[in-house]
């Protein structure tokens, strides 16, 4: 089912406004179970973390920049 401009538009800003602030905190917390690795290691899981949120939501927040599609076109 493909979505519709207007509804990755709202997924995007869910996933930014609402989604990522609870990734991070469930991040966070995962990381303080464990006791403090090496720093180049923490900052290596920290980096992965911060790249591989994005990956399932690529499909939506491709073209959310660009005007709508779907609209009539003025002339």
């Amino acid at each position: 089912m493909k979505l519709s401009w207007k509804a990755r538009r709202r997924w995007a800003l869910f996933a930014l406004v609402v989604a990522l602030p609870l990734y991070i905190v469930v991040a966070l917390n995962v990381m303080m179970l464990f006791d403090r690795p090496p720093f180049l290691l923490e900052l290596a899981i920290y980096v992965a973390l911060g790249i591989l949120w994005a990956f399932p939501l690529k499909r939506i927040f491709l073209g959310i920049s660009q005007p709508d599609p779907d609209a009539p076109r003025k002339k």
